[in-house]
């Protein structure tokens, strides 16, 4: 039967505002269990996930028999009394809808993904339907609002949002890594920055920042690397090293504490410890790199497990791998500041340290729970004769910089900015194990499709 009620079309995210109304939903069908005389109904429709129950006695054969009958995925309209049931499932949880009409827009058989276990590389082939699964839903509702909560915080902040190169003639950081691109002849690359574009941006709007995909061709297959992923890369004139940690710890706790706030039931529904991002808060512990060495040589000292110890091993002037980091992260209950790097393992645009010049100044700021470097930034030089020998030093064409170098020239000042990487930082505030599930197509070293 039908009710007579006018039906208000609503999404579900917004379901607890309509209870004792009659709404339509407009969806698709995730999953339905039958109990006697009473079907249950998963239904999603993009904004969220709701129950629906159909009562045969109350909707009748026919309607209880097309529900029954459909598969997962079919597409259809459900209407019904929306009423408050404190265990029904859903996101947001807590409201069900009495079905009492059902228009059915597509009937779909055999869905490839069924809810018993599949391996991750077929569901990676299956990447096109595996983004309508709860957690990957969830996962992707959660990248949103991070971005959101980024741009919003830098627009805020003073930040004008430019647009970087994604083609560009040379490397910020050696062209080892990059994906090379014939340039109407020309030798060119996917950037993997927008950085210094943006030095040159800051000595004309003062604070800047460019958001999009970035390009690494790195042949890892670690869970913390995509070739293609997206960055965040701020810079700021009349800015030292100790001015970008501040701003840093500001930036990263409201991403943190907005996405907390605007989509908790999406994390709790990806079994994310909520305490641990509510300790997200300034400030932010900060060690150089020396300490850094020192605590990791004793936990490798204190460790009993062989394999632990193997892993940890470093010396001064090595570059830290995901075992250090892992470690290291696991003494502090926030993410941590090391500061001070060597300047053999850093980029060459780097500010030496005053009276040290085997140091830069450089930060990383590290995601606690073994997630390791979201941020990577530094004091930037702003010495053009510095700058020079460092270009030289590291084998890079003088002519590729010549723009760049200029910057000191004309009206040079102290200034700093660093990078986000958008995948590792929804890896870390989702606490999934994988970053591939952070992006909605990702290209890793053995996957370029779907």
């Amino acid at each position: 039967m039908t009710s007579d009620l006018q039906a208000v079309d609503i999404r579900i995210e917004n379901i607890a505002d309509y209870e004792g109304q009659r709404v339509t939903i407009k969806g698709w069908l995730y999953a339905s269990t039958r109990k006697g005389k009473l079907l249950f109904v998963r239904l999603r429709d993009g904004s969220g996930m709701t129950q629906g129950v159909a009562f045969l006695p109350e909707v009748g054969e026919e309607i209880f028999e097309t529900l029954k009958r459909l598969g997962q995925e079919s597409s259809l309209i459900v209407s019904g009394m929306v009423r408050a049931n404190p265990r029904a499932p859903g996101v947001p949880k807590g409201f069900e809808i009495g079905i009492d009409a059902v228009e059915v827009v597509q009937e779909t058989a055999d869905y490839p993904i069924t809810p018993k276990d599949h391996g991750v590389e077929f569901l990676m082939d299956q990447r096109h339907l595996w983004l309508r699964s709860s957690q990957q839903w969830a996962i992707m509702r959660v990248r949103t609002t991070i971005k959101r909560a980024i741009i919003d915080f830098l627009d805020n902040q003073g930040f004008l949002n430019i647009d970087t190169p994604i083609i560009t003639p040379s490397a910020a950081e050696g062209t080892s890594t990059l994906f090379p691109v014939n340039y109407f002849d020309e030798q060119a690359y996917l950037a993997q920055t927008g950085q210094l574009y943006n030095e040159a941006n800051i000595m004309a709007f003062g604070k800047v920042y460019c958001f999009g995909p970035t390009f690494r061709a790195e042949k890892s297959k670690t869970r913390r690397h995509l070739a293609e992923f997206w960055m965040v890369e701020p810079e700021i004139a009349y800015c030292d090293l100790d001015d970008l940690m501040e701003f840093e710890e500001q930036f990263v706790s409201y991403v943190v504490q907005t996405t907390l706030e605007k989509r908790g039931p999406e994390l709790e529904l990806l079994g994310r410890d909520l305490t641990a991002l509510e300790n997200v808060k300034p400030p932010f512990p900060r060690i150089s790199y020396d300490e850094a060495v020192e605590r990791i040589h004793a936990i490798r000292e204190a460790t009993n497990d062989p394999e632990l110890k193997e892993l940890l091993q470093i010396e001064w002037g090595d570059d830290f791998g995901s075992p250090h980091e892992t470690e290291l992260t696991k003494q502090f209950d926030r993410p941590v500041f090391v500061y001070g790097y060597p300047t053999q393992v850093k980029a060459f645009y780097m500010e030496p340290w005053p009276g040290r010049p085997e140091v830069c100044k450089s930060v990383d700021l590290l995601a606690p729970e073994g997630y390791g470097e979201i941020i990577g930034g530094s004091e930037r030089m702003s010495d053009p004769d510095v700058l020079v020998e460092a270009i030289n030093r590291h084998e890079l064409p003088l002519e590729h910089y010549e723009w760049y170098v200029d910057l000191r020239k004309f009206g040079s000042v102290p200034h700093s900015g660093f990078g986000l990487g958008l995948e590792r930082t929804v890896a870390w505030i989702c606490g999934i194990d994988h970053i591939r599930q952070t992006s909605p197509y990702p290209r890793t070293l053995n996957r370029l499709r779907p």
